[in-house]
């Protein structure tokens, strides 16, 4: 039924109205209405997700267009945790640049320790005289701290989809992880442990046997979460098929880290360019088929065992070398540290202090040289590259021979693998959207820098 021309005329003259346009409504099926609606509809909405914690670790903000429940377009806000680190580092002696990369990720902060003071090693040329027992320790913590990093991505994951269960069993394996790193390091993060030449101290006695007590814990634990959501019907329908990237587009995009072994690309430098001698341990590079949230969760199950493969051979190798050094011969680098590990973490051994302000001029001068000024790197440059967490992170420095580095710059791999987002969300429902991010993992303080 077509009903009559209308005007909205209340409080309009006559004279007014003449000037109005009129509307023509009639009638109809409503599936007939809505199906046109949706054809001609141009208006859409953009919606704010965040600033806030959805499934990033830290702060980011996307602007997402909506076209009901479909997000048409998505663009990412960085910059909220930008805090300046790498030029801080150019205003602070080469040793004190740990402080700051291992505040970067800080998820996964020892595997920034390790590149940077590669970086730092190779600048120098002392990077073979690095002493093994110091690799093997770094290969130790980078390990575990690995499957530290994978329980959060997991766990904070599952969490936004309302599975708490999940992420409670994934930070109370974690626990385990951080109780090693307090052990080794006396802190829980930002450790500061790695040094160019080696490391700050030799693990303390009995930690061998002490970790060992604790992986299997560990391994129950991921194995726990593997268990409940591996084959689980609600977590397939929506992870799998959920924010596929192909491998093409991977690599345009620069990805690395669990999303391009996803795709079937087993790119790992710990096996192309090995470093801290990683080519004397047997492990494997778990690769699937497809690059979707799902086989991207499930490589990051494989590489918690794979890295557990990896810690149990470490162990074995410490045992072997044990009381050998940890740090460079060389006294002009090496960090005058001799420290214990107390309840309030590291502090200077008493031994060590009662030396050189009573006993030897010579080793306190060294040590407040050393502390205050730093050593000298020859000018250069460098760039390193190790197996992170979330792919490949870079670290490119530059030394014009003094005690500062002149340039600092890092390539943080959440900040590429970010970049899939819009490829892997548009065109998808805004529940899906969140999955997305999730699968990407991305730590906004690594991001940021």
């Amino acid at each position: 039924m077509t009903a009559p021309n209308f005007h909205a005329t209340a409080g309009v003259t006559e004279e007014e109205l003449e000037g109005l346009p009129s509307f023509m409504a009639s009638g109809g099926d409503w599936s007939d209405i809505a199906s046109e609606a949706e054809q001609m509809a141009e208006e859409r909405i953009v919606v704010n997700l965040g600033p806030v914690h959805p499934s990033t670790h830290g702060v980011l903000r996307l602007l997402l267009e909506m076209d009901g429940e479909y997000v048409r377009e998505i663009r990412g806000a960085t910059g909220f945790l930008h805090t300046g680190i790498e030029k801080n580092m150019e205003f602070r002696n080469w040793t004190q640049g740990v402080a700051f990369v291992t505040r970067m990720d800080y998820v996964a902060p020892f595997f920034q320790e390790v590149g940077y003071c590669i970086g730092v090693e190779r600048l120098l040329g002392i990077e073979q005289d690095v002493p093994p027992r110091a690799n093997m320790i770094r290969v130790l913590l980078m390990e575990l701290n690995r499957i530290a990093s994978h329980l959060v991505a997991i766990g904070s994951a599952l969490n936004e989809l309302g599975a708490t269960t999940m992420m409670t069993i994934g930070f109370r394996t974690r626990e385990d992880v951080l109780r090693i790193f307090e052990r080794i390091t006396g802190l829980r993060m930002n450790h500061e442990f790695i040094r160019p030449g080696g490391v700050l101290e030799d693990i303390p006695e009995g930690t061998t046997d002490y970790i060992r007590e604790l992986l299997p814990d560990i391994r129950k634990g991921v194995t726990e979460m593997l268990d409940i959501v591996g084959e689980n019907p609600i977590f397939k329908a929506r992870f799998q098929n959920v924010g596929v990237l192909s491998l093409s587009a991977l690599m345009a995009l620069g990805q690395t880290g669990p999303g391009l072994k996803a795709a079937g690309l087993p790119w790992d430098v710990r096996k192309s360019q090995p470093y801290c001698g990683y080519e004397q341990y047997e492990f494997d590079i778990p690769t699937y088929n497809q690059s979707d949230a799902y086989n991207r969760a499930m490589v990051r199950f494989d590489e918690c065992y794979q890295s557990l493969r990896i810690i149990y051979q470490v162990l074995d190798r410490l045992d072997a070398c044990e009381g050998e050094p940890v740090m460079v011969a060389d006294k002009k680098i090496a960090w005058p540290a001799q420290l214990s590990i107390g309840t309030d973490g590291q502090g200077t051994a008493p031994e060590h202090v009662r030396e050189i302000m009573g006993e030897s001029m010579e080793q306190l001068i060294h040590h407040f040289k050393l502390i205050t000024e730093g050593f000298r790197v020859p000018a250069g440059q460098s760039f390193t590259m190790v197996e992170h967490a979330k792919g490949v992170w870079g670290c490119h420095l530059v030394s014009h021979g003094g005690t500062r580095p002149y340039r600092v710059h890092v390539d943080d791999p959440g900040f590429h693998n970010l970049q899939g987002l819009s490829m892997m969300a548009e065109g998808g429902l805004l529940a899906d959207a969140i999955v997305c991010l999730a699968s990407i993992d991305p730590v906004m303080g690594g991001v940021d820098r």
